[in-house]
């Protein structure tokens, strides 16, 4: 069987539940999708790109790219509660019937317009050269850290994670913690279809700094993804 080399699927519906139309909403001219077309098309490790939409305009929008969206999405895979993970196993069972392999997924959302291709390759490269079954990008959480979060109970404040103190030290001095950023989901494609999922007992973290992990979700991500993009291309 011959297996090509990184598959990357772009799922880009049209609805949206924070934000209206959030994946065709401009920053500085640009549609929030085409950062992710861009960056992707950039990329010196990926295959085949796959822009999966219910969307005539995002299917437009791909085409000016270079990048062909055969059908719309299943009405069923565009409704909020509908999976990741269901998307990426529909788009992959339709390369499997036409005979296309891949070694790697990747699977890039557009609501991280600060990735670059140089990431991409970065964590691919990561990937193949370490032992692993899959790979998730991430930020430290900085001043955001666990140790600092408070429960309330009946109006009266508790530590969130018990240590039966207030803990007072600066955010220098407290254990480094990440979160998922959003940017980058990668594995190796059998492992993908045998787990359905990128967690793993051996998963790579890709660490990204906060300027490239902004993952639109508010009309307030939108003025710090514009901020950073300003700074970035200055």
């Amino acid at each position: 069987m011959n297996k090509k080399k990184l598959l990357a699927i772009i799922p880009a519906r049209k609805g949206s539940q924070g934000v209206k139309n959030k994946n065709i909403r401009e920053i500085l001219g640009k549609k929030l999708i085409e950062y992710s077309l861009e960056s992707s098309l950039k990329s010196e490790c990926i295959t085949k790109i796959i822009v999966s939409t219910d969307s005539d305009e995002i299917m437009e929008t791909s085409k000016k790219y270079g990048i062909s969206v055969n059908d719309k999405r299943p009405p069923h895979l565009c409704t909020s509660e509908a999976l990741t993970v269901d998307v990426l196993l529909y788009e992959i069972k339709k390369l499997i019937d036409k005979e296309e392999f891949f070694e790697y997924i990747v699977l890039l959302q557009p609501t991280c317009p600060l990735r670059s291709a140089s990431d991409i390759d970065q964590a691919y490269n990561l990937m193949t050269n370490n032992l692993c079954d899959s790979l998730i990008s991430v930020v430290d959480v900085d001043g955001q850290h666990p140790l600092r979060m408070k429960s309330i109970r009946n109006n009266y404040l508790y530590n969130y994670i018990e240590t039966g103190l207030e803990d007072m030290r600066p955010r220098q001095k407290l254990p480094k913690v990440y979160i998922r950023n959003g940017a980058i989901y990668m594995a190796k494609m059998e492992y993908f279809l045998s787990n359905q999922g990128f967690g793993s007992n051996k998963c790579l973290a890709y660490e990204m700094p906060e300027e490239r992990s902004i993952n639109i979700d508010s009309e307030k991500d939108f003025l710090v993804a514009e901020y950073y993009i300003k700074k970035i291309t200055k």
